[in-house]
């Protein structure tokens, strides 16, 4: 519902914008008009979210569990129906999804501003490319940090049980 409300009014701003400002009528026909395209752009970008996630959780199951059997690559076959078990599974169970994905950014993006703050310098944001250009990379702590990948799992699991509690309980 908030992405909805953001796409309305971001839709809104965009095509009243595109109207003159002579135009009053036109300038609120064209900011109801757009902020409902707007809406459900990002209504069902909501959605295409949850599945992308679902569908990248399918295949990477399916690559680490066929990895142990055997050195090949699965067949395109079983990635397909893996993916798409995963989408399934991902939109049915949106809520779940939400909290764990939230969970485990958000841990992370704590352990990167707390190793920032250690560090007393400012948060890391990409690697150095070619020609002192830098590359945007968030998931690199930056620097030879050992065990934040180990941080990141411990903080993530305690934040998705604290989150998960709060959604077991009554109202």
């Amino acid at each position: 519902m908030v992405l909805a409300i953001y796409g309305f009014i971001a839709g809104a701003l965009l095509a009243s914008s595109m109207m003159g400002t002579s135009n009053a009528f036109g300038m609120v026909v064209a900011a109801l008009a757009g902020g409902a395209i707007g809406a459900l752009i990002l209504f069902f970008a909501y959605f295409l979210g949850i599945a992308l996630v679902g569908a990248g959780l399918g295949a990477l199951l399916v690559h680490a569990g066929w990895s142990q059997m055997t050195a090949a690559d699965p067949p395109v076959i079983v990635v397909i129906i893996f993916v798409t078990l995963g989408t399934i599974a991902s939109l049915i169970l949106q809520r779940y999804v939400i909290v764990v994905g939230t969970a485990f950014s958000g841990a992370w993006t704590v352990i990167l501003g707390a190793l920032s703050l250690i560090e007393a310098r400012p948060a890391p944001r990409g690697r150095p490319g070619v020609a002192g250009r830098w590359i945007l990379y968030p998931f690199a702590p930056g620097g030879a940090r050992g065990g934040s990948s180990w941080r990141g799992s411990c903080s993530g699991c305690s934040e998705l049980r604290f989150n998960l509690s709060l959604i077991g309980r009554k109202r």
